[in-house]
């Protein structure tokens, strides 16, 4: 009996730090995200609509 509690305590353990590690790419989205929207805030029109310019060529994409 003594050794299916410790078993089941050591199947608990790795659980937490699983979790924990899957909030990294979630938390790095987030503040990629924000910072994105910042920049992009910020920017004058004239420098969004090249941007945006810029990748619709980069993509191949006809845009005049």
């Amino acid at each position: 009996m003594l050794s299916d509690s410790s078993s089941a305590a050591s199947h608990s353990s790795p659980a937490v730090p699983a979790r924990i590690g899957a909030l990294w790419p979630a938390l790095a989205a987030a503040v990629l995200g924000v910072a994105i929207l910042y920049v992009v805030g910020f920017a004058g029109p004239h420098a969004i609509h090249e941007a945006a310019h810029d990748a619709r060529h980069s993509l191949n994409f006809p845009c005049h």
